[in-house]
């Protein structure tokens, strides 16, 4: 009778002790060898013996070896951590570490051993994130600061004046061609980004939506990478779900003796809990998720903000000085939809507050646009009545003038098609219709100083044709452009009408 009670417990009396015993070869790695790949699986089983033994705290063998668990999760907790703030040595040292190899290669590589503090070792957790959040703050406020010096010098170099469109230049000569290419550094996927030391050399000229981009690209990598790395890294994580177990243990090793069986005193079931659905409870687990990833996502906004905050400043300084005063129209148009194509970037991958910073840039430039269009149309209004009352008289400049007019609205236009975009189209092209619209008055006075009127209708065709030619180089496929070029040819056949109608 006693053989086969000894032979009923044999079994799961093993097995509980190979739960709860900690191996002689994983307490070596722990106590006798510093912090490598071989401690992410020595770290896992670890745990699990932590919380096995914390689940058997009745079980009276369970004493002696959380005693001596508990010495094995100091030890390590207090390894782990001299690894971590080790790891953390080049960056304060130098800004040549490249920190994203660093975070992807060795942090993410142990994360698992992170995972341990931050549910063994709060304390040494929050040592670890303030250190970290200092030496990465370092890292990219020297960074970003010496960046944005070096960008400021190639910006001074090239300083561009904005011209008004019914401004005529003085000695007559025509405007230079539209450089078409500067509009690529609207986009993300346009030339390479300025390096630092090239910007330091003094030969080197760029225009100022170029330097502006290679800024706003350097801040979107590193902000996103640095977001991204936080989230993976540093979010809160909930033990380990504990294997479910369904085996008879025997009553001698409780202590207390009324958990034995009364069928005999052998042994004791221990199972798992009947779940039960309850109407509602979904909607509750779902509110509570929802709440919980909020929270999970503040506290890594607040991680990131701690430690770009620095270098967000300088980017700030160097972009108010980029807009004081305002670039040419086109430049300024080149920079918002960068700008707008970077929050979209950030966007998708996910940065929060990064599209926060970018969202402030864009209320910070569109007004400036605004602003200058609005001195754009003045003036081309005030060239328009001018014409009336003979300031173009018909020699010399007055046709070259209007030409010059033509290819400034052209070059404007075709730049606003391709740099538009669905949720700013209408605004943007509403002040394109004002200048339309006093173009078109400046073509009509400068004609009625022609007395003849078949010569009169010529000018109004030749000068559309013009038009229709300069808006047609541009090659743009667009609504907005058929739209334009139906208006200016409805008015080119309307003068050829008039032509056939005074030779008749």
């Amino acid at each position: 009778m006693r053989l086969k009670s000894r032979q009923k417990i044999e079994r799961p009396l093993s097995q509980l002790l190979q739960e709860l015993c900690v191996p002689p070869d994983l307490a070596t790695t722990i106590l006798d060898t510093n912090v490598s790949e071989s401690w992410i699986p020595a770290i896992a089983a670890l745990e699990e013996k932590l919380i096995a033994l914390e689940a058997r705290s009745r079980v009276r063998a369970s004493k002696d070896l959380s005693e001596a668990a508990e010495a094995l999760r100091i030890a390590a907790s207090g390894k782990i951590r001299g690894y971590f703030l080790g790891l953390l040595q080049p960056i304060r040292t130098s800004i040549s570490t490249n920190m994203h190899v660093l975070q992807t290669s060795v942090f993410l590589k142990y994360r698992p051993l992170f995972a341990f503090l931050q549910r063994h070792a709060p304390s040494v957790t929050q040592e670890f994130q303030h250190a970290y959040i200092a030496a990465a703050r370092l890292y990219y406020e020297t960074g970003f600061r010496r960046y944005a010096r070096s960008l400021g010098y190639l910006r001074a170099r090239t300083v561009e004046k904005s011209t008004l469109i019914g401004t005529l230049p003085s000695d007559g000569s025509p405007d230079p061609p539209p450089t078409a290419d500067r509009l690529q550094y609207a986009s993300l996927e346009g030339p390479g980004v300025t390096l630092a030391y090239m910007a330091d050399d003094a030969k080197n000229k760029e225009p100022p939506e170029a330097a502006f981009r290679s800024l706003l690209l350097v801040l979107l990598d590193n902000a996103t990478a640095e977001y991204a790395f936080l989230s993976s890294f540093f979010r809160q994580e909930p033990n380990p779900p504990r294997k479910p177990s369904t085996r008879r243990v025997s009553g001698i090793i409780f202590e207390d003796p009324e958990e034995q069986s009364e069928s005999g005193g052998d042994s004791i079931p221990i199972s798992r809990t009947a779940s039960f659905s309850i109407p509602g409870d979904s909607d509750a687990a779902r509110r509570k998720a929802n709440s919980a990833a909020k929270e999970e996502r503040a506290y890594i906004d607040g991680l990131w903000k701690q430690i770009m905050e620095p270098a967000l400043e300088y980017c700030q300084v160097f972009i108010k000085a980029a807009l004081e005063p305002a670039p040419p129209l086109i430049p300024l148009l080149t920079m918002i939809r960068l700008n707008e194509n970077v929050y979209l970037e950030a966007e998708r991958r996910g940065c929060g507050p990064l599209e926060t910073f970018l969202l402030g840039q864009r209320l910070a430039m569109w007004p400036l646009f605004q602003k200058d269009m609005g001195v754009q149309v003045d003036s081309l209004k005030k060239l328009a009545e001018n014409a009336v009352g003979g300031y173009l008289s018909r020699s010399g400049i007055k046709d070259s003038a209007v030409q010059v007019i033509i290819n400034r609205y052209a070059s404007l236009f075709i730049a606003c098609v391709r740099l538009s975009s669905e949720g700013d189209e209408t605004m943007l092209f509403s002040n394109v219709l004002r200048l339309r619209q006093e173009l078109a008055k400046l073509i009509i006075n400068q004609s009625k100083k022609i007395k003849d009127s078949a010569q009169s209708s010529t000018y109004l065709s030749t000068t559309y044709e013009l038009l229709l030619s300069r808006l047609s180089a541009g090659n743009v496929v667009h609504p907005r452009a058929q739209s334009e070029a139906s208006h200016w040819r409805e008015l080119e056949e309307e003068a050829r009408r008039r032509i056939g109608a005074t030779r008749r």
